[in-house]
């Protein structure tokens, strides 16, 4: 029996039921029910009741290429027939793994050769985590297994990645984090830079906390720093342009290796392939996972550097690591196809060159003015609106990350997917979008801030 047999309100209590969904509140969701998406394609999504929505979240940061490519489906198809499965012990391979993890080094930053593969992108920073700390003790250097990381930075959410994290929300639920890992200030100027500080200086004070870090816990001790170019899932936070090329030269000067997660920005969505070559960053390891598949099927690939690959192989005897489904051969074909697509597409070159400005653009032009709206901030095809009670002192309302539910809402109910974080609205959308998709975004987040305002004045 297939869905379309079943109501709305009888798919609605068979999920209540039954389905325990990611970062949600159950017993909201099950006393107003599930929105049931059924079918996509192009740009839109559609739910059972054949509402058409824009968008604007590219699934989770990751359908880069768009909904309903046959191509991809059929690559999936055709490898299944082929070999459905085989993993990647017993000194096996298959070759779509082979070939895929060629083609990612050849696309990565310079010095980025070997790569793991995973499901998601969870699993890429708990293997991250693993060999940072693994390679020093190959090194004979056990004591260096401190992780500095960042508050409000999101690494996923099994026990290694929450506590890689900065989400306090996801430390108390878990209960006691992996040692060794600490958290400081992130580069989020504006709520965070001092009155009259200029965006230069917030982002070497920002770097410095990273510094401070180090030394606090003395360098022999401090294997790595863990950032992810953009926080996503933060909020959007860009950093000033001042901030990555400390953060590079203070992990250089203490011998700190960087690891950086690609995970929403790899692929893609900045303008290049990586934001490490979008922001000149030359990390030791590097995340990826979404946008690889375009989410057709999951697939993580950790991207590790030369100097430690060189270790793991040279001194490391066999790696106690790994999963069921690294590498799958199935997953592989897709994102073989899927960055084919985005290459002969164009893709990357139009966001950033015609597609990215233009969404900055119309953002500044069209939303930026808003009497809800503190700031408007993008790179690439990511953006990011911060709603306040007042422009002027960018007061917000209460309690916090109230207002900005109220306009993904509105936003929602007129056919836009945008996401709420704290008191910020975020966008990803795919890089398939047309200029006409960034007109008809721009016209229901205008509307949605407005009944957002007038519901807010109303309380």
């Amino acid at each position: 029996m297939t869905y379309q047999n079943y109501s709305l309100k009888q798919l609605q209590l068979l999920d209540g039921a039954h389905h325990l969904h990611p970062f949600t509140d159950h017993k909201d969701l099950r006393a107003a029910g599930s929105r049931i998406i059924s079918r996509a394609d192009g740009a839109f999504i559609y739910d059972t009741e054949g509402n058409q929505i824009l968008d604007a979240m590219a699934g989770l940061w990751c359908v880069n290429v768009g909904y309903g490519r046959h191509e991809l489906a059929q690559a999936a198809y055709e490898q299944m027939k082929e070999l459905p499965y085989y993993n990647s012990f017993f000194r096996c391979t298959t070759p779509t793994a082979t070939l895929l993890a060629d083609r990612i080094a050849s696309i990565a930053p310079e010095g980025l050769n070997q790569v793991f593969f995973g499901s998601s992108g969870s699993e890429a920073n708990d293997t991250a985590l693993r060999l940072v700390r693994h390679f020093w003790a190959l090194e004979g250097k056990p004591q260096k297994n401190r992780i500095i990381s960042r508050d409000m930075a999101y690494h996923g959410s099994t026990v290694a990645g929450t506590s890689l994290g900065g989400m306090s929300g996801m430390h108390a639920q878990l209960g006691g984090e992996v040692p060794n890992i600490v958290h400081v200030m992130m580069p989020y100027a504006f709520e965070l830079a001092l009155p009259g500080e200029s965006d230069h200086d917030f982002g070497l004070r920002a770097a410095k906390a990273v510094e401070d870090a180090i030394l606090e816990a003395g360098p022999e001790n401090v294997a790595a720093f863990i950032g992810e170019p953009v926080q996503g899932a933060g909020g959007v936070k860009i950093p000033p342009a001042s901030y990555w090329p400390e953060i590079q030269r203070i992990c250089r000067k203490y011998d700190v290796l960087l690891m950086l997660d690609e995970v929403i920005t790899g692929y893609g969505r900045t303008g290049q392939w990586f934001a490490a070559q979008t922001m000149g960053i030359e990390p030791d390891t590097i995340t990826t996972a979404k946008a690889l598949t375009s989410g057709y099927q999951p697939l993580s690939a950790l991207l590790v550097g030369d100097r430690i690959a060189a270790t793991l192989v040279d001194k490391g005897g066999e790696f106690y690591h790994g999963y069921t489904y690294s590498g799958h051969p199935v997953a592989c074909a897709v994102a073989l196809k899927n960055l084919d697509i985005i290459e002969q597409e164009g893709m990357i070159e139009r966001v950033r060159d015609v597609t990215g400005p233009y969404l900055a653009a119309q953002l500044q032009s069209r939303v930026a003015g808003h009497e809800l709206v503190g700031e408007v901030r993008t790179m690439g095809f990511l953006a990011a609106i911060e709603i306040v009670k007042d422009k002027a002192s960018r007061t917000r309302f209460e309690p916090a990350g109230s207002a900005a539910v109220v306009v993904r809402d509105h936003a929602v109910a007129n056919g836009l997917m945008m996401r709420a974080t704290g008191d910020t609205m975020i966008m990803s959308p795919p890089l398939m979008w047309s200029t006409e998709n960034i007109d008809l975004a721009c016209d229901r987040i205008v509307k949605a801030l407005d009944l957002a305002a007038r519901d807010l004045k109303a309380h």
